[in-house]
């Protein structure tokens, strides 16, 4: 490998180019998707069992990535490295799958074992190539075939272009089979339990204070026990109930205007009548955003039928990693 001298300024317009190319090629796929995609979605909806997804070398990185997108968006799928099931991990391969092989050439001759096996048992198998006349293609039921455009680097050998079209092409699938299965964010935080994203789809109700713990008090409570309630709960609120229902809420803010004769109101008189309030089911995230549109730090949770079930404070959102 030569270094070549005075390029160095043209990094920048080199990188440019290869973005700019690679988008061009996903929009021409988007212009002439294959023939078959709309097919192998039908049916991946149909079968019951896993999504088999394979390809060798840089196809199978892609075929990795392709196989952890599926599985995370509601449809079973693991990746085989085509090598390896050679080598007795067709094993792993049952009568109900489907198999996605993944090659820009369309004769990786390492993946000719698993069309074997696939046709063996009857398998559905779809093929993601460049080529429409290769081996591969013409052994496949459902034919992807990618439009035929110059990889990005220099000398139009490297995968580059290529991969991120079969990439992109993956998440089409992945993502056409979420919306027809009705893929929801409950869904998705089931099977993303940890990281950023987890957190962002956790409910009030995954972290609200509930029975004894939520503050509060019937409308014709003195205001002298109002104030031992918010400071033995220690929320800073009192919710008032009204007949089961939550009648108002008091706030420090509503304690300093109305400081002068306190004591001589029923919590009825001093609460706010339409307080800030959020369901139970609501998105924790949405819950600090309305803390911070509102510039408050607790909210009275309701149930879906609109009675007072919890309460959440603005530190029990910090302490879930959402700010």
């Amino acid at each position: 490998m030569h270094l070549i001298e005075g390029l160095e300024s043209g990094s920048l317009e080199e990188g440019k180019r290869v973005l700019e190319t690679e988008a061009a090629a996903i929009l021409k796929l988007s212009q002439n998707m294959p023939r078959d995609f709309e097919a192998l979605v039908e049916a991946m909806i149909e079968f019951r069992g896993r999504l088999i997804v394979s390809g060798l070398g840089k196809s199978g990185h892609v075929a990795r990535k392709i196989a952890a997108t599926f599985s995370s968006t509601g449809t079973p799928a693991y990746f085989l490295h085509a090598a390896e099931a050679s080598h007795g991990d067709l094993g792993m391969v049952d009568a109900s799958d489907i198999c996605l092989l993944i090659s820009n050439s369309g004769e990786t001759g390492e993946l000719r074992h698993l069309v074997t096996h696939a046709k063996r048992f009857s398998l559905p198998l779809a093929v993601i190539s460049s080529h429409a006349d290769s081996t591969l293609v013409r052994a496949a039921d459902f034919r992807l075939v990618l439009p035929n455009v110059r990889e990005a680097c220099p000398i139009g050998m490297a995968p580059t272009t290529s991969t991120t079209m079969a990439m992109a092409l993956g998440d089409a699938l992945a993502v056409s089979l979420m919306s027809r299965r009705g893929f929801m964010p409950d869904d998705f935080h089931v099977l993303h339990p940890g990281g950023r994203l987890g957190v962002q789809m956790m409910r009030v109700s995954d972290l609200m204070h509930t029975g004894d713990s939520v503050p509060l008090v019937h409308g014709d409570t003195a205001m002298n026990e109002v104030l031992l309630t918010m400071t033995r709960k220690g929320f800073g609120i009192a919710g008032i109930l009204e007949h089961d229902r939550l009648g108002g809420v008091i706030t420090d803010g509503d304690l300093r205007r109305n400081m002068q004769g306190l004591m001589g109101f029923s919590a009825r008189e001093i609460a706010t009548k339409d307080p800030v309030v959020i369901g139970e089911d609501a998105l924790a995230a949405e819950a600090l955003a309305l803390m911070n549109d509102k510039e408050i730090s607790a909210l009275i949770v309701l149930s879906k039928d609109g009675k007072p079930v919890g309460v959440l404070h603005v530190h029990d959102l910090l302490r879930a990693g959402l700010a």
